[in-house]
């Protein structure tokens, strides 16, 4: 395997680590912080806005310098905000820092995504794509539940000063590992921006912003959901973080695969289309308290089926603007994380159950499935 893309599976990891662990860790935040769980939970959403802001925006104005030093750059900010973050004193500079530790977040992948493209064999750009996600789906198998311990039982700031750290040996990684890759001469502002005065792109950014939204309205909840609803103790919730992340693993290797097997954009409706039904399941189901572990795995295999597919539907239909367009799509799944956790907290102030997040993610994620079937009829043989 390229030792480039294995770097690039380093800032996975962190930046896997720095998103969901706070899932993890919601109410040991807000309990510190002396705030409620859905006001807590704007963290995550400030997190998103700062990878919708920060992925065009950095990949437009870093454009002409070549890949490496652009990854090399999102890193370093990776590395000074997070560790801002984790020693910020009040609750404003906490929540600055946080938005900006979200803008190198999008930038990252969205290089990183046609990095990787460019190292595969012809064939296996998913496959290659999937292994750079595989860093965040570790984070998830084993950084996340780390992170939630430690933010458990110690404290919340220990866990992201140790995120950051991250960042500097991803930097590292990149550094001696990435080779040198020439900027693409037709890669300027105006032919970048171009790719968004198309219906596609907008359709593109749709589906990934509501279809993956479902994943997020039940995944910012996970805590509350498997402590208030299937009584498992709080002690356990690493233990359900260590399933999702195990989900993860496997579910973005599948979806990388698959994507190279049948298409993106087929690959991408099986996607949508089983995470709603894995959501309903949570719904009915996650009361009875022994279903909290098998629903926590199925879950997270399914809903990470998806970021392989989607990507690679981006690079294809872009083409010349490929960078800006999959930096899009991660801020467009960020818009989702922002989107399923503010929709999914609705019924929760309404005096709702915890499970009742998952309904509004049955319903972003079939919309997501729809939407890309309307893909699939109307532009897909001309993208892939």
């Amino acid at each position: 395997m390229n030792k480039g893309i294995i770097a690039l599976a380093f800032g996975g990891l962190a930046i896997g680590m720095t998103e969901f662990t706070m899932m993890g860790i919601l109410p040991d935040i807000a309990k510190d912080l002396h705030i409620e769980i859905p006001t807590a939970a704007h963290l995550i959403a400030l997190y998103a806005l700062g990878v919708v802001v920060g992925a065009p925006t950095l990949v437009l104005f870093t454009g002409k310098y070549p890949p490496k030093k652009v990854l090399l750059f999102l890193m370093l900010l990776f590395f000074i905000f997070n560790g801002l973050f984790s020693i910020a004193p009040g609750q404003f500079l906490i929540s600055l820092s946080r938005f900006m530790a979200g803008l190198p977040h999008g930038a990252f992948f969205g290089v990183g995504s046609v990095v990787a493209a460019r190292l595969a064999p012809k064939g296996k750009e998913a496959q290659a794509i999937s292994i750079m996600f595989t860093g965040m789906t570790i984070a998830n198998l084993a950084g996340v539940p780390l992170g939630t311990y430690l933010g458990h039982h110690y404290s919340w700031r220990l866990t992201y000063g140790i995120i950051s750290v991250l960042g500097l040996i991803t930097f590292a990684a990149i550094y001696a590992w990435m080779p040198k890759i020439e900027a693409s001469k037709g890669n300027n502002i105006f032919s970048q921006l171009n790719f968004f005065n198309k219906k596609i792109a907008w359709l593109l950014m749709a589906i990934i912003a509501i279809g993956t939204g479902g994943l997020f309205a039940w995944i910012s909840y996970i805590a509350p959901l498997v402590t208030n609803v299937s009584g498992i103790a709080a002690d356990r919730v690493p233990l359900i973080m260590v399933l999702i992340g195990v989900g993860m693993f496997f579910g973005n290797l599948i979806g990388g695969k698959l994507a190279d097997t049948i298409s993106p954009t087929k690959a991408a409706i099986a996607s949508f289309s089983a995470m709603a039904l894995c959501l309903v399941m949570v719904y009915f189901i996650s009361p009875l308290g022994w279903t909290a572990y098998p629903l926590a795995f199925i879950t997270g295999l399914v809903s990470f089926t998806i970021g392989s597919p989607t990507q690679l539907m981006l690079i294809r239909a872009s083409k010349e603007a490929a960078t800006l367009a999959a930096a899009g799509g991660q801020a467009a799944f960020n818009l989702g994380n922002t989107l399923g956790a503010f929709l999914g907290g609705i019924p929760i102030t309404l005096g709702l159950a915890y499970n009742t997040p998952s309904l509004v993610g049955v319903g972003m994620a079939s919309i997501g499935a729809l939407l890309t079937l309307l893909y699939l009829k109307a532009y897909d043989s001309k993208s892939q």
